[in-house]
Order: structure tokens, then C-alpha cells, then sequence
């Protein structure tokens, strides 16, 4: 029976890690309800394991409806009180706060880019940066400069970093595991059909 070899930090005893590990981790994201899901759960996983926001992640889902950004940036006090009494999820309130005021930058960047895939994609100029034993970079300084500029929160290099793991703008997989790739063109982006020759908005991280 042939073993399959997975990255050093999948607990093959979790069947959610296994199964975001080999379907989800690395693998290039356009999708802008995934791209926001992605962040905020990242922002909540920072001084905890990612395990563990995983195991918690259909109870993030639900609290915070669907992850729609929408209705993430008209959160009052009241929905911000109830999900502090939610056990489900991780209940803090700076987090829960930086969710909301996120969520506003979120759509503002949308609005900006006509999507934030093209907006983060653009850093990179569409293409996927392969390396490993990292937890933050030069390109995820910039990102996160970027995004505080904006005014965002709970968006330090090191969980940007891990964001731009998660949703496949750096892979990141060992050179042992069975989705490690060393060549520069697999799995990397197709530029979304609309954003064909759309301008790039003035002053933007590189660019003239």
C-alpha cells in the first residue's frame, strides 16, 4: 500500500485538516466570499493553533452569515454582543471588531478593484510564489502595509503571510509532500474574463 507524504504540520488524525490540507491549502483562490471567509479566519486564528479554528470553522460560518461581507459590515452592537456569547466560536472582542471594521475595507477595496482577487492578485502580478520555511516576507510586509493603510486590523505580516498560503498566492507545501511542485506555471491563476483590460487604480503597492 503506497503512503502518501502530506506537509509536516497536517495531522493526519483530524480528518478536516487532511481534507483542507489537500483540497484547499495553496490552491490559487478568486473567489471573493472565499477570499473574505479565508481572512477573517485567519485574523480570529492569531495566538491560537489554525487546528483549532478549523475544527470551529461550519460554527464561524454560521455566526457570521456565510461570511457574506455585506452583512459582516453592518454588524451593530447587538450581533457583536451575541456572537461574545457564542461558545461555538472564538469569542473575542477585539477580533470580532476587527471582523467588522474588515469587512467595510473588504468592500471598499471591491469597490475600488472591481474584485478583491484582483486587487490581491495584483501584488503578485497573477502569478504563484513557490517557497518554504517562511512565516512572513518581503511581499507580505507589503500586503499588510497595504491593508492597515486601509484600515484594516489583525492584519500583522505573519497572519498575512498565512493568508497568502491559505488562498494560494504562495504555495507553500514541503518538498516531501505529494502537492509540492517546483515548476513556476502549474496551478497558477487565470485572470478573471472581467478584469480584461481593466485599469490599474492609481497609486497602487508597485506600480507607476
Amino acid at each position: 500500500m503506497e503512503t502518501i507524504c502530506r506537509c509536516g504540520w497536517c495531522n493526519l488524525s483530524n480528518p478536516l485538516y487532511v481534507a483542507y490540507h489537500d483540497r484547499e491549502w495553496g490552491v490559487p483562490q478568486h473567489d471573493d466570499e472565499k477570499l473574505f471567509e479565508l481572512l477573517i479566519l485567519e485574523s480570529f486564528q492569531a495566538g491560537l493553533s489554525w487546528e483549532t479554528i478549523l475544527n470551529k470553522r461550519e460554527a464561524f460560518r454560521a455566526a457570521f452569515d456565510g461570511f457574506d461581507p455585506k452583512k459582516v459590515a453592518a454588524y451593530g452592537e447587538e450581533k457583536a454582543a451575541a456572537l461574545l456569547e457564542n461558545q461555538a466560536i472564538v469569542r473575542n472582542r477585539r477580533k470580532i471588531a476587527a471582523a467588522v471594521q474588515n469587512a467595510k475595507v473588504f468592500l471598499e477595496i471591491r469597490e475600488e478593484w472591481g474584485s478583491f482577487s484582483r486587487y490581491i492578485w495584483r501584488f503578485t502580478d497573477g502569478t504563484v510564489v513557490r517557497e518554504t520555511g517562511k512565516a512572513s516576507s518581503p511581499l507580505s510586509d507589503r500586503v499588510s502595509a497595504d491593508l492597515k493603510k486601509r484600515g484594516m486590523t489583525f492584519v500583522g505580516t505573519t497572519i498575512v503571510y498565512a493568508y497568502l498560503q491559505a488562498i494560494g498566492v504562495i504555495d507553500s507545501h514541503d518538498p516531501e509532500c505529494f502537492l509540492h511542485r517546483e515548476d513556476g506555471t502549474a496551478g497558477e491563476p487565470e485572470p478573471a474574463a472581467e478584469d480584461a483590460g481593466r485599469p490599474v487604480p492609481a497609486g497602487f503597492p508597485g506600480t507607476g
